[in-house]
């Protein structure tokens, strides 16, 4: 039995989606590239060895993986407006606290790339607090998107939200690397990273005080209390319980955490060496039974041009396309298609690896290719995680299904260093591929399963 309780009773106000839906998942995807993206490229230009970095790196992802432990809090104490916000100031301070903390390795050590990952860990301290602020307000916008806005909005702006979410990719993997990169040409590659934090954490607060007017208020938005057959309030605890319960006994549950955990392996892996792969020397030796270099020794402006701003641009395409494609054919039918485009653009960096061109124009269009494919297959996992969480306690199934997508990268990513620097990246990238074969085998056993309706307009 659900009631309304009075004291969760708020003023609504009308604002149009397009003033807060953009921005609100802007905000949402900055936090997330600088922790699990940005992050490793810092630590690359510090000199860190690509087995410590991806290890450590790969870390960060345990907030989002078990944010499903809190998730059912965030649909009980407060409003998911209060969590948005509060959670946005602790992400300013904590970009604040980064760049003040930052260490500053001499430059002897950081051209042998010999820096140990321990001179960080007040850093990673850092980035982990951000990564639990994150993905706390990942919790809380998915949950208020689908409270303030009724059905037909949510479909009409899933194509937005998803495409600012990855303008924030553009901003922070494109726009902060480039001046990143620019600041390391003055050769104080700790004092760059710095300002890039600085100018990070002006822009995030200035969102956040944004936020603070744009995002509406909603009647819909309010603590899910629920009252037991007498109408007396139910305890926390019981809510919590009672959404994981109702998640686990979903028909399709089991099938679902293998496809959430395998649909993406390739990229999993891939994802954590791109970075070392595109900043490591040409030249490949063998140390210590260790594949040193072998990368593409480009400039870290060049990065956040080819990766991080046309490769971005690419990966907007690949998901705007794909949600078309899903919207017109549903998820049944676009599981095939979006799993081959998932696995097949990692070829590119098979090609990349073994002729090493020097020709960024070429370099750019092989990344393009890999991340517009990604962008087009992952459209299917997003729509089958919203597939998996219908029903009750929507906001919870969503988080726990988002829980396990981060345990889907963080597991093969924490492997991923060790597996390049034994094998080196030539035999590192056809292991990616090879990895598809995961991704074919759920693919096949979800579109056995899915309603041949679900995603079509």
């Amino acid at each position: 039995m659900n009631k309304i309780d009075a004291h969760s009773d708020v003023k609504e106000t009308k604002r149009n989606p397009w003033l807060w839906v953009p921005t609100l998942y802007f905000a949402e995807g900055i936090p997330y590239f600088i922790v699990n993206t940005i992050s490793v490229l810092m630590f690359t230009n510090l000199g860190v060895p690509n087995d410590q970095n991806a290890r450590f790196t790969s870390l960060l992802y345990l907030p989002w993986l078990l944010k499903f432990a809190w998730g059912p809090f965030v649909d009980i104490v407060k409003t998911k407006r209060w969590w948005i916000l509060f959670m946005q100031i602790l992400i300013s301070a904590a970009f604040i606290l980064l760049a003040v903390t930052l260490p500053r390795p001499d430059a002897a050590t950081i051209a042998a790339k010999s820096t140990s990952i321990s001179l960080f860990y007040t850093t990673l301290i850092i980035f982990l607090v951000t990564a639990f602020a994150s993905a706390t307000h990942d919790i809380a916008a998915d949950g208020f998107y689908m409270l303030a806005l009724p059905q037909n909005q949510q479909s009409a702006f899933v194509g937005i939200r998803s495409t600012f979410y990855r303008i924030s990719s553009v901003f922070g993997q494109g726009v902060l690397v480039f001046i990143a990169g620019l600041l390391e040409k003055k050769g104080d590659i700790p004092r760059a990273w710095f300002w890039t934090m600085v100018i990070t954490a002006v822009i995030f607060g200035l969102v956040t005080l944004y936020h603070t007017f744009a995002i509406p208020r909603s009647k819909s938005d309010k603590p899910n209390i629920q009252y037991d057959e007498n109408g007396k309030k139910k305890g926390i605890w019981s809510d919590f319980g009672q959404s994981f319960a109702t998640f686990f006994k979903k028909p399709l549950v089991w099938l679902g955490i293998a496809f959430m955990l395998l649909y993406r392996l390739p990229e999993a892996f891939l994802i954590k060496m791109i970075m070392p792969f595109l900043k490591d020397a040409r030249a490949e030796n063998l140390v210590d039974g260790s594949f040193i270099g072998g990368g593409l020794e480009l400039p870290t402006e060049t990065i956040g041009l080819a990766y991080g701003t046309i490769g971005v641009v690419a990966l907007l395409a690949g998901g705007i396309l794909g949600g078309i494609y899903a919207s017109r054919v549903g998820l049944k039918k676009s599981l095939w298609p979006m799993a081959a485009c998932m696995i097949l653009p990692c070829l590119t960096f098979c090609y990349l690896a073994i002729f090493q061109p020097t020709n960024v124009v070429a370099i750019i269009v092989a990344i393009a290719i890999e991340q517009f494919g990604y962008g087009f297959g992952f459209t299917a996992y997003m729509l089958f995680m919203m597939y998996l969480s219908e029903g009750s306690f929507k906001t919870s199934h969503y988080a726990i299904c988002t829980a396990f997508m981060a345990a889907s990268m963080m597991v093969p990513g924490f492997f991923a260093g060790d597996l390049q620097m034994a094998v080196g990246y030539k035999a590192f990238f056809w292991i990616v591929v090879a990895c598809g074969i995961a991704t074919m085998m759920v693919t096949f056993l979800a579109k056995r399963k899915v309603d041949p309706n679900y995603g079509k307009k």
